[in-house]
């Protein structure tokens, strides 16, 4: 059974890599309109790299990837990879609840197969 500061570490770095994927699917709004091609690339480039929600973004990545390793230094790879499942579920919800987007019953079912799968591999 792992230790609860384990689980805490690991589920810190999933919740950090959740928020950077929420943050940069906020920043990339500010492109959503645009045609990528060349003309309008250098206007894509600043968007993004001054982009405040980017920015935080990739910042959560650079601290998840600190707690990552944290984490692989006291659990084994093969229970803490399927760790990163919880991601899926806490962005299909974050991005239902913050973009709207669509939470079908097929996503709600496999979120629930997410769910069972970490769980079964967290009391392994």
């Amino acid at each position: 059974m792992m230790r609860s500061a384990d689980l805490a570490l690991i589920l810190t770095g999933v919740l950090l890599n959740a928020v950077a994927q929420l943050l940069l699917k906020a920043g990339a709004r500010s492109i959503a309109g645009l045609s990528f091609n060349l003309d309008t690339a250098w206007t894509i480039a600043e968007r993004l790299a001054f982009n405040p929600p980017i920015l935080a973004g990739l910042l959560c990545y650079a601290v998840s990837v600190v707690v990552w390793i944290l984490a692989l230094s006291r659990v084994e790879v093969s229970i803490a990879y399927p760790m990163l499942s919880i991601g899926y579920v806490v962005n299909a919800i974050a991005a239902w609840l913050l973009f709207a987007e669509a939470l079908s019953p097929a996503r709600i079912a496999g979120i629930g197969v997410i769910i069972a799968g970490v769980w079964l591999v967290a009391r392994s």
